[in-house]
């Protein structure tokens, strides 16, 4: 499961379209995914139900934090202009941080995140975001690290074959490099994943969607404006 060139440039943009998709289907499907499986484990009357549902949304909140801890992790080895960048960065291998225990920190932190989000959605849209999201992470994965084995050749694969793909070991897998991390771009670049935190737990504190969909709405504005400023100046930057 490999992704071409194209979604992998356009990643940002698909990545808020399925968002959009993901909670424009409230405007036929009004149920949230939360309350449907609370109001089939314990009954819509039960007293409890409403505790249930604020947990769960406490769980959510923790899932996308969780997320976001780990991609700024990444991205402060990474660096979030390499994060961002629609060019892939593949001539340089970077095993420090979080790549010492996964090979795809970002996409796994990615991937916790959105299924934090997507509990906020409504039954079809859970659906839509989870896999919908899983999918496209899965391809960019087999994309970036089809073109790492190219450039890096046995080192990459000798890499590949002591660190996880996706969830992470333990422990360590490799020794530690050299790298120092920049811990202020890499909070400064994840401000978008800090913003969904913010949404879910504002929809975990008030139960209200129109709050966190206010928040929500501008992180991800936030986040593919970021990407289309990002790239308009890699390609307006005079070359070397």
């Amino acid at each position: 499961m490999k992704a071409t060139s194209f979604e992998f440039r356009y990643r940002a943009l698909l990545i808020g379209l399925i968002y959009s998709v993901g909670f424009w289907v409230y405007s036929f499907d009004h149920i949230n995914v939360v309350w449907a499986i609370v109001s089939r484990a314990v009954g819509p009357d039960s007293p409890h139900a409403g505790l249930f549902v604020r947990l769960s949304f406490v769980l959510a909140t923790v899932l996308v934090v969780f997320g976001a801890l780990i991609r700024t992790w990444g991205a402060a080895y990474l660096r979030s202009d390499v994060v961002h960048d629609a060019k892939l960065h593949s001539g340089v291998l970077v095993a420090d941080g979080p790549y010492r225990y996964a090979r795809n920190p970002l996409y796994f932190g990615g991937i916790l995140s959105n299924v934090g989000a997507a509990l906020m959605a409504s039954r079809l849209g859970f659906a839509v975001l989870v896999v919908g999201l899983t999918v496209l992470y899965l391809r960019l994965t087999g994309y970036e690290e089809a073109q790492m084995e190219i450039q890096q050749g046995d080192s990459y694969r000798e890499y590949s074959r002591r660190v996880p793909r996706l969830w992470p070991a333990i422990t360590p897998r490799v020794p530690p490099g050299q790298s120092k991390p920049r811990w202020g771009q890499a909070f400064l670049g994840e401000a978008f994943m800090w913003g969904f935190a913010l949404a879910v737990a504002a929809f975990a504190a008030t139960l209200k969607l129109l709050v966190s969909a206010i928040i929500f709405g501008v992180a991800m504005v936030a986040f593919v404006q970021q990407q289309y400023v990002h790239n308009r100046r890699r390609r307006t930057a005079p070359q070397a």
